[in-house]
This record gives structure tokens, C-alpha cells and sequence, in this order.
């Protein structure tokens, strides 16, 4: 007998890169007949319809974000407002607390979905709804960075306490560089929205809350699960890769005929994200790291820190000596298409969880630069020190800076067949992608997903 579909609720961040994955997830959801009531800011809802594949089942509910002095008046999700005001979304989203809760009482889900509003938890328990913070990383980072043992007696933690991994984790693959321990260290005195440091917030969130949830599966990421289940006591679930959907759309006629014009595997994609624009001298570096290297190559980068277009921030004479062979894009790009085209052979990527899984189920191989994030630094060290599937770009390690040179070197190891290294990197990676792309892995794990939601009612 097939189990009762649930009705879920998903409240996620309010950030592109967690909407879209979490409405990737509710597609995976829904296709085993589960109904999802998806919480989303009103103006951003067009953005994402055209990737609701279940609209019977997927019912988007808008929400009005609240205005919270300091926030230009239409910004809804983290993509309207430059970093620094992160912490206002966050406020905003705090507003919304009595919104969704009536909300709740009329929808009534058996299970809430979250990831950054710490108060959920509270108010799930009191309506009888169970609630899970559902992370879009791997267990890896969330494991050594913020979990129990690291909080205890409030103090706080240094770069030299970070250096180390948490008690009884099980990995000491994980090496961070001193430019990372200090942005770490760093962040867990920032203030995130009404009040709350960051790291509180995540972890009330992680301490109240009937389970977590995961992007990931067993074979790759089951230690972390396992570990954090013993340090938080409450279930660990893993929903699998999150492999992307086959997509609808085609590739825009202007890249399918510029890309068209390259050999099979011989150009470099280079994309930066979404959020999070890089410093001037970092973004020349980069490009001018992408032009040494002699190969064709498409950049899509947003404009560095204070530049309103990305050509007035180009290298001197930069533009004229690609000509021909080297674009500098500062438009929106469909990512997942490009990385399947032929000609693609290296993507160099800022290690989001999204973009690393595209890569991974694609041939070409992977440049790491990571943000300094932590979950974009564990991906980096996961891809490259544990899973060996990628190259890492060589980071001064006390400023953290990468030069043209170390951008060069990355990328001819991954584009040159007589490299050790790269011949390593290129097999593993070989196995991973088939490994994920392989018979029922995906759907094995959202069914053990959705059996282990059945438990916790």
C-alpha cells in the first residue's frame, strides 16, 4: 500500500539561490502526489512559475514583505539589495511571523519546511505542525561550523578554534586557509535581522526543530548526517542531489552560434553567481586569468563593487585582445544549457550548491574559486581534497587574493591530458557523474526522504 501524501509547507530564505532549490525539491515532492504550499514573496512569484512542473499540486503563496527602514521599498529577496543589507531581509521576514501564522492555521500542513527564521519551530509546536530546517548544502559545513559543541557556554569562538574540527567529527581531510578563519570568525559577531546574531539564528533554528534536511546522499555525505544526528539527538534526512531538471527552454540562438564556432571541449565557462559581486582588481584578475590561458572562454560576471556595467571595469585594452575568442558577459545566462554544450570543457565556478551539481552531471571540468561563505568554502575543499573532482585556485592565505597567474595554472591542469593531476581529476570525476546520473539514485533517496517524513508524524 502506497503511504498517504502529505501536505508540506516551505518557508525558505528569501534568496534566489534557496527559492529555487527548495521549489526543485517541492517538483521532486510532487511527483510522488505530495501537495506543497509554497510561501514566496509576491513580486518574485512570475520569476519562478515557469519552474512550478506541478502547479495542481504546488500552490505558490504570496507573501507582502514588510518594510524595514534602510530597505529600498520594492526589495523582496536578497537579490534587490547588496550584501550589507542581508540582515533587513532578514528583519523583514522576522515581520511576517503573525502573517504565518495565520497562514498555517488555515492551510494547516502537517510539516513546515524552513531554514533562517529561527521562530518557527516555536510556533509549529504550538499549532501541532512538524518542522524541519531544511538546508540546500550538504551536511559538511553545517556539521563543522555550527553545530552544539561549538556553541557551548557562549563564548566565543576564534580563527584558532575554527582551525580545528568540532569534537568527534569525522573527517580531518578539511583544511581552512587563514583569510577564511578570519572572515569566519568574523561573521559570528554579524547581526542578522532583528537583533539576533547569525549563528543564533541558524542555530535555534537547528536546536528547536523536529529534524533536518539535507542536499545530499548516503555514499557522499552519510558521515555528517550521522554525526550530526548524535550531536543534535533528532533525525538527519537526506533528499538526495537535486539533480536539475531536464530543461523546457532552449539555448538562446546568439550562444548556440557563438559557441558553435570552438571545438569540442576547448572553452572555458566562467560564472560567478548570482550575489556577491567581486572587488575590482579580483575581477581583472580573473578575466585576464581567462585570456592567458590562450583558450576561448564566456565570463558571465555581475559588475564589481561600485561599477554599474562590467565594460567599464574591463582591463585596459582587454576587449580589443580577446576579440573574437573571449566574452565578458554581465547579463543573466541560462548556466545549466551552456555547461551541456559540446564545446564547453572547464567551468570555473564560485561553488554554490546549485552550480556544483550542474557541473558534476556535465563533462566538462571544474575550476574552484569559491566565495568565502562556508558552504562555498566546504564545497570547494569536498570537490577538491575529498572527492578529488575539481581544481582549486591558488588564494594568497593571508589576504586571500588570486592572481592571473593562479587562475592560468588551475585551469591548465583540468584542460591538459598529459597532467597527472588533471588525468586524476578527470577520472574521478567521471565516476562521480555517473554515480549521480546513474539508475534510481535520485529516486531512491527522495523516497527514503519521503518514508522518513511518514516517521516523524
Amino acid at each position: 500500500m502506497d503511504a498517504p501524501s502529505l501536505h508540506i509547507a516551505m518557508f525558505p530564505w528569501f534568496a534566489m539561490g534557496h527559492l529555487t532549490p527548495c521549489l526543485h525539491l517541492s517538483n521532486k515532492l510532487a511527483k510522488r502526489g505530495h501537495k506543497i504550499s509554497f510561501f514566496i514573496p509576491k513580486r518574485t512569484q512570475t520569476k519562478l512559475q515557469h519552474l512550478n512542473l506541478h502547479p495542481h499540486l504546488i500552490t505558490f503563496i504570496p507573501i507582502t514583505v514588510p518594510h524595514v527602514d534602510g530597505l529600498p521599498h520594492d526589495a523582496e529577496t536578497t537579490s534587490d539589495v547588496p550584501f550589507s543589507l542581508f540582515p533587513l531581509i532578514a528583519a523583514a521576514m522576522d515581520r511576517t511571523q503573525n502573517h504565518i501564522e495565520t497562514l498555517l492555521r488555515e492551510l494547516v500542513p502537517q510539516i513546515v519546511f524552513f531554514d533562517f527564521q529561527h521562530w518557527l519551530p516555536t510556533l509549529t509546536q504550538k499549532l501541532g505542525i512538524k518542522s524541519i530546517q531544511n538546508w540546500i548544502a550538504n551536511p559538511l559545513s553545517i556539521a563543522y561550523f555550527w553545530n552544539g559543541p561549538r556553541q557551548s557556554q557562549g563564548k566565543e569562538l576564534t580563527e584558532l578554534d575554527l582551525k580545528k574540527p568540532p569534537p568527534g567529527f569525522p573527517d580531518l581531510s578539511i583544511k581552512l586557509h587563514s583569510h577564511e578563519l578570519r572572515f569566519l570568525a568574523a561573521t559570528r559577531k554579524i547581526e542578522f535581522g532583528s537583533g539576533v546574531l547569525l549563528y543564533d539564528r541558524l542555530n535555534i533554528g537547528t536546536s528547536s526543530s523536529d529534524a533536518l534536511g539535507f542536499k545530499g546522499c548516503s555514499e557522499i555525505d552519510g558521515v555528517y548526517a550521522e554525526y550530526l544526528e548524535s550531536v543534535y539527538n533528532k533525525p538527519v534526512l537526506l533528499f538526495g542531489p537535486l539533480l536539475p531538471e531536464q530543461s523546457t527552454s532552449t539555448l538562446d540562438e546568439k550562444w548556440v552560434s557563438w559557441l558553435g564556432g570552438f571545438n569540442s571541449g576547448s572553452l572555458i565557462f566562467c560564472a560567478y553567481g548570482s550575489e556577491g559581486p567581486l572587488q575590482k582588481n579580483q575581477f581583472q584578475e580573473l578575466l585576464l586569468g581567462l585570456e592567458l590561458t590562450g583558450f576561448p572562454f564566456l565570463a558571465a560576471l555581475k559588475p564589481p563593487s561600485g561599477f554599474d556595467s562590467i565594460e567599464e571595469a574591463l582591463p585596459e585594452g582587454f576587449k580589443e585582445r580577446v576579440q573574437g575568442r573571449g566574452i565578458a558577459y554581465g547579463g543573466w545566462i541560462q548556466q545549466q544549457l551552456i555547461l551541456g554544450h559540446p564545446s564547453v570543457g572547464c567551468f570555473i565556478t564560485h561553488c554554490g550548491a546549485a552550480s556544483i551539481t550542474e557541473a558534476l552531471v556535465n563533462t566538462c571540468q571544474m575550476v574552484l574559486l569559491p566565495r568565502v561563505g562556508a558552504d562555498h568554502v566546504m564545497n570547494a575543499r569536498m570537490l577538491s581534497a575529498k572527492l578529488k573532482v575539481g581544481v582549486e585556485v591558488e588564494k594568497g592565505e593571508e589576504d586571500g587574493l588570486f592572481t592571473k597567474e593562479s587562475v592560468c595554472r588551475a585551469v591548465k591542469i583540468v584542460m591538459d591530458d598529459e597532467s597527472e593531476l588533471g588525468k586524476e581529476v578527470r577520472a574521478n570525476h567521471s565516476k562521480v557523474r555517473n554515480f549521480l546520473i546513474g539508475d534510481n539514485l535520485e529516486s531512491s533517496c527522495i523516497d527514503s526522504f519521503c518514508n522518513k517524513l511518514q516517521d516523524l508524524l
